[in-house]
């Protein structure tokens, strides 16, 4: 089951109409960066950043599924990339580098963190100096869909006051995105 389930969060999350092509250049990666995918699901995400940063580079494929992390772990042995680093969570507590991210990548996520401005605070020190944090998250949905029905969606506004509550700057805003809302923030002293 969890195999399939992360096979279609693979195939929601490449489908043209969810602009995958587009997240990936406004995020501007680079050869040699690393990157922890939050909530990596099925792996899409991470899979292609690996793909871009190259051998030298890192990502973090960060669930709290170790089914989905297996999942992960097989088709970045499919393709061939060894960059891919499966990162279970456990406790709500992150096993990741401090001071060694360059991106922190959140994708249909935080309206699963109950205290997000403690939580935006506490991955401060997995980031590099200047390292960012992008966030994707649902718009509000009609009444009767998932996103309304079940609260699967934070306001732009809320997730911008949050992050600056927690130490960070809104630096980009994409609004390209039909049934979603698409930021990038840095560390406020960082700017």
């Amino acid at each position: 089951m969890t195999n399939i389930q992360a096979k279609m969060f693979n195939k929601r999350a490449s489908n043209p109409k969810n602009r995958p092509d587009q997240i990936i250049k406004a995020i501007s990666l680079r050869p040699g960066q690393k990157v922890a995918d939050i909530g990596s699901g099925g792996g899409y995400f991470s899979l292609r950043f690996a793909e871009i940063v190259g051998e030298k580079g890192r990502v973090y494929a960060v669930d709290t599924n170790p089914g989905f992390l297996e999942h992960v772990k097989n088709s970045a042995k499919e393709k061939g990339l060894v960059n891919v680093i499966p990162t279970l969570v456990s406790k709500d507590e992150l096993d990741l580098p401090e001071k060694s991210l360059d991106l922190i990548f959140m994708r249909n996520v935080t309206h699963h963190i109950p205290n997000r401005v403690e939580y935006f605070k506490s991955l401060r020190r997995f980031l590099k100096p200047y390292g960012r944090i992008a966030i994707i998250e649902y718009k509000k949905g009609k009444i009767f869909t998932f996103r309304g029905l079940f609260g699967h969606y934070v306001p732009k506004e809320t997730i911008i006051q949050e992050m600056e509550e927690a130490g960070y700057l809104l630096e980009k805003e994409c609004n390209f995105l039909p049934e979603q809302h698409f930021t990038i923030y840095v560390v406020k002293n960082e700017r």
